[in-house]
Parts: structure tokens; sequence; C-alpha cells
């Protein structure tokens, strides 16, 4: 089987001998663990199935004439040079439409030699990997990319009217990027999004605001994906079991981040609950076993996700979050070697 079909059988439950995953490092993990190998070769043990690319950028931001500091197409001043880069200054100093232009779908796009590049490599790769398009960030994350996080927190409330002349502007925007994506990449396999929809404790914004103001417009928007003959896959981090239900019923296929130390997203609850009805990525704890868990925890912890989230298909490994700078070497080894030893 090639990496594209176990994927594929997974996502439509049907168990796979080898379960699928992705594992991604970030600050100097990667240097660590060429130290130890004595070169780059390590990687060569680590199977790729899923690939994505992209002629949307969501998250697109060009440099300003101040050193660090970029801004998007909708106005936002973002400070680009720290880490985690933050948004300085957002683009709507008040909850309103007056005087302000609110950019085209266009603004988003790529130029035709990006087009190009990805339908090149969306042909190469078709019949081997399972393929995304990627659309970044979703209508939550694009509503305080506009208005500033606490702002637009406030706005949910004292401002309801204007939030939701805001999520219609944007979700018009995400249908116009679906209906790009897919003509341009016929043969990417899914679409997926980035929404945070959750911290630690629940959603942010509460599951019944959440409902009214996300629920129905992810709908449309979802739709748009399947009318296409394409897979959804939303990223999300936090608490989200309360609104597991709803996700679900509005068509979202696979379920991408499944971070366990948030409230309620035991990734194994999960999967008795509504394994059969939704597809699983991630689960391996990035604020808890990875950091914390000797190498042994990491392996055990890795074969038991494999054997109880991949029984009946609908699960892909992964950590919930790629490797950070503060995994240890020795736990990266772990990682690696336990996700290429299958």
């Amino acid at each position: 089987m090639t990496p594209r079909e176990i994927v594929l059988d997974q996502i439509t439950h049907r168990e796979t001998d080898i379960i699928p995953y992705t594992l991604g490092f970030e600050g100097d993990v990667t240097d660590r663990l060429d130290a130890h190998y004595g070169g780059d070769q390590w990687h060569d043990g680590l199977q790729t199935f899923i690939k994505g690319t992209s002629v949307v950028n969501t998250m697109k931001k060009d440099p300003t004439d101040r050193e660090g500091y970029w801004v998007d197409p909708y106005g936002s001043l973002w400070r680009m040079d720290r880490r985690p880069f933050h948004l300085e200054s957002p683009a709507m100093a008040l909850p309103s439409f007056d005087d302000y232009q609110w950019p085209k779908p266009e603004a988003f796009f790529a130029d035709d030699a990006l087009i190009a590049e990805a339908r090149q490599f969306c042909e190469e790769e078709k019949d081997e990997f399972f393929l995304i398009g990627w659309l970044g960030w979703g209508l939550f994350e694009t509503s305080w990319n506009v208005r500033g996080f606490e702002n637009i927190l406030m706005d949910v409330v004292s401002e309801p009217d204007f939030v939701e002349e805001l999520m219609d502007r944007i979700t018009e925007q995400f249908l116009a990027y679906v209906d790009f994506t897919c003509r341009h990449l016929p043969d990417v396999h899914a679409i997926m999004f980035g929404d945070d929809w959750g911290d630690q404790r629940g959603v942010i914004v509460g599951p019944e605001r959440w409902r009214k103001l996300f629920k129905p417009r992810y709908a449309r928007i979802y739709d748009a994906v399947h009318a296409h003959g394409k897979l959804v896959i939303s990223h999300c981090c936090g608490s989200i079991q309360d609104i597991m239900p709803d996700v679900i019923e509005i068509g979202l296929d696979v379920l991408e981040s499944v971070q366990p130390e948030a409230r309620n997203m035991n990734p194994y609850d999960l999967k008795r609950k509504w394994g059969d009805e939704i597809t699983f990525w991630g689960g391996l704890g990035s604020q808890s076993t990875i950091p914390f868990g000797t190498p042994d925890d990491i392996r055990e912890e890795i074969e038991r996700l494999r054997q109880q989230m991949g029984k009946g298909g609908g699960y892909i490994l992964s950590p919930a979050k790629p490797l950070q700078p503060e995994t240890s070497t020795e736990n990266a080894i772990a990682v690696v070697e336990a996700f290429a030893d299958q």
C-alpha cells in the first residue's frame, strides 16, 4: 500500500497494518538529533505519509521599513522577530467598517508562478502521498487578527451585530479560497483549515456562542469543500469536547492536534465516544509525555496510541505539537525511533 492509500483507509475507518504519522521539529531539535546520529541520515528512517501545498496564503505578511515589523493585507501590524511572533496593533481600532477598506480574497491568492509550482508538485506526488491544500488561519483566528484578541472577545459580547458582519465577510473570503484552491489544485485529497477554538479549559467564546457564530458558517465552508470532492481537515488547539458533536454534524472529517492535556481531550475517551464518526490526528502529549516522560514512557504511549486509537481506523499518529526546543535530546530520540519502528 502507498502512504496515500494508508491515510485514506484510516480516514475512511479501515484498519491498516501501519499507522500513518506526521512528525515535526522546532528550534534546535533537528540539530541536536543530527549531532547524536552523526548526520541527518536518521531522517531516512521516517516515512512520509502526508504532504501539503497552498495557492492561498491567509497568513500573508509583507515587511515594513521597521526591522522585525510586518503588515498583513488587512492592515494589522505584526512583530515577527520574536518567538512567538505576535500582533502588535490590529487593523481595526474600533468595531466598525466605516472608513475601512476590506481586502478582496485575491489579496491572498498566489501568483501564477507559485500556482504552477504547486500544481506540478501535486501532479508528481498525488499517487504516492496524501495531499493537503493548506488554507491557514480560519474564521476565529482571522477575526482577532483584524481586531486584536482581547477586542474580539469583548466584541462578541458587546458588539454582536458587528461580529456577525465580520464573520460573514470572512466566510465569503473562505468560500472564495476553497473554490480557488480546488480549481487550481484538483489533485489534492483534502483542504485543511486552522482555527484554535479552544484553550486548555474549553471553547474560548463558549459553546453557545460558537454554535451561533461559527457553526453555520463553517457548515457552508465544509459543504463547499465536500462539493469539490475533497475531505475537510481542521487544526484546532485546546479543549473542544463540548462541541465535538457539532463539528461532526457539519462535516469535519479529521480533527488535528488533539491535545491530551486540555480538559476532556483524552484521546482514548474521544475515540470511545466519536471514533467511528471522525478521524483524530495527534494525541501524543506535547505538554506532558514528550517533555516530562522517560524514553520508556514515550515508547509505551506511542505503542498504546497505535493499538487503541488505530483500532477500526480513524487515526493518524502525531505529537499534538512539533517537538519543541525544550524537548530533551534523549526524549527526541525516543520519539523518532518509536515512530520509525513499526
